[in-house]
């Protein structure tokens, strides 16, 4: 079966387009666009409307690419600014009317368990970290936990300021029973993976698997705070528009590092999207049918 994943972050929106067999995803197509869905809902508690606007024009091309696939279902995932925002459902509601895809809004921990699935089985006292742009979630054996702690997020409670973000970080993790490794997903650890590699443009081949050490992290971290703004929009193999956020992202895995006395992490770009790909193969067959509760009427 071919599927599409969607995956709605606070700071990106993602597509992953694949043929599933024998809970295995081989790709088709993989994209990303920074969107920053998660614009002000910390602060308002709304998704704002030009971040809505972004993303509905996202949300087209994706639809667009995923029939020019073949795919057979799409199943778009929410997670932690539409989880947050007071018309976040009611955001969903319109997507499912309006692009047929069918949608899911993920807890914390459902959050956490799908981006496991994923990534794939991990040995045990693996600790994965998947640092979004409102939230990061953790999962070490049968632990899962979410926090409120993110790049777009820190970045507006605390701007540049690393040590800041570093400590605020650090005082929100929750004690753990001694996790004895690491891997880390999505695009902050990607990107920071990038840069240590120095690479000239992003090569998601080279960056799977990747160790990263703490060392390594902090030394990125304190490279990126140091540059201004538009000399970190420069750097090869970052995203240009990633570059506001990625120092309170940086921050962020350097005080999971720190706070666990974890010696490096390993980079999987394996993550939440594989795993929507292979809940979407689950989905029954698409009805049509009246429109959902909320359509039209967030915002």
């Amino acid at each position: 079966m071919i599927v599409a994943a969607v995956d709605l972050g606070s700071n990106t929106t993602r597509l992953l387009v694949g043929r599933v067999e024998d809970g295995r995803v081989d790709e088709l197509h993989r994209e990303s666009r920074i969107t920053r869905l998660g614009e002000g809902v910390d602060s308002r508690r709304r998704l704002l409307p030009l971040p809505i606007a972004r993303v509905r024009n996202v949300l087209t091309d994706y639809r667009r690419t995923a029939e020019s696939l073949g795919a057979d279902r799409t199943l778009l995932v929410a997670t932690s600014a539409v989880r947050e925002a007071e018309n976040g459902e009611a955001f969903l509601g319109e997507i499912e009317w309006s692009y047929g895809f069918a949608t899911q809004l993920l807890s914390g921990d459902e959050e956490a368990e799908l981006t496991l699935r994923g990534v794939g089985e991990l040995a045990a006292g693996t600790l994965l970290v998947d640092i979004g742009g409102g939230s990061t979630e953790f999962a070490l054996d049968g632990f899962r936990a979410s926090l409120p702690v993110g790049s777009v997020r820190f970045t507006e409670r605390h701007g540049e300021d690393a040590e800041a973000s570093i400590r605020a970080a650090r005082a929100l993790l929750p004690e753990l029973d001694g996790p004895t490794s690491a891997v880390g997903v999505a695009a902050t650890i990607t990107s920071l993976a990038a840069l240590d590699l120095g690479l000239e443009e992003y090569d998601r081949s080279r960056v799977h698997d990747h160790v990263l050490t703490r060392e390594e992290a902090r030394a990125q971290l304190e490279l990126l705070a140091a540059l201004p703004l538009e000399e970190r929009r420069r750097l090869p193999a970052l995203e240009p528009e990633r570059a506001p956020v990625i120092v309170a992202g940086a921050a962020i895995l350097v005080a999971i590092l720190d706070g666990y006395g974890l010696e490096s992490i390993r980079v999987s770009e394996r993550d939440l999207l594989d795993g929507a790909a292979l809940a979407a193969a689950e989905l029954p067959e698409p009805e049509e049918g009246a429109a959902p509760p909320g359509a039209y009427t967030c915002c």
